[in-house]
């Protein structure tokens, strides 16, 4: 007799390089972008200590974890535009690199003319330039952390899959 019940199926490699972005992207938020806020408090750049646990609405979570909810978006947004990449540029440095300018431009540029005004604050952080330089940074080093992320879980995927 034969079994008939269907096993669960694989992901696919594009399923799971979204996945993989989304656990990276939260991962990020908690470690590296956090962490870069973390640093500019102690050494009083920054007005804002991290992990703030303002409730945000609707669901009253805390603000870091709306963060990294968000990151992980974020980073979701980043995996399906690296599929787009050469393989070359999928790997070591460049990704790298790409991790940090998408954090720094496009999150950034997203943050200032979108989600700025969809919120009643200035655009551009106010043109304030230490504001300005400030978010660049976080989330540069968020989109340089969560691509690190991104490469340690594919290094783990690839040691977990090989049958030696």
């Amino acid at each position: 007799m034969t079994d008939t019940t269907a096993s669960p199926a694989l992901p696919t490699p594009l399923i799971t390089w979204l996945l993989l972005g989304f656990v990276a992207g939260f991962i990020s938020v908690l470690t590296f972008h956090q962490g870069t806020i973390g640093l500019a408090h102690l050494i009083g750049l920054a007005p804002n200590p991290p992990y703030n646990m303002r409730p945000v609405p609707p669901l009253g979570v805390p603000q870091f974890i709306s963060l990294s909810f968000w990151g992980g978006v974020w980073l979701t947004v980043f995996a399906l535009a690296a599929t787009r990449l050469t393989e070359p540029m999928r790997s070591g440095r460049n990704f790298l690199i790409a991790g940090l300018i998408f954090g720094a431009v496009v999150i950034t540029l997203f943050n200032w003319f979108i989600l700025a005004p969809m919120r009643g604050q200035p655009l551009g952080n106010g043109f304030v330039p230490a504001n300005m330089i400030r978010g660049m940074i976080y989330n540069g080093i968020f989109g340089l952390g969560g691509a690190i992320w991104m490469t340690v879980g594919l290094r783990l995927m690839a040691r977990n899959s090989d049958p030696a």
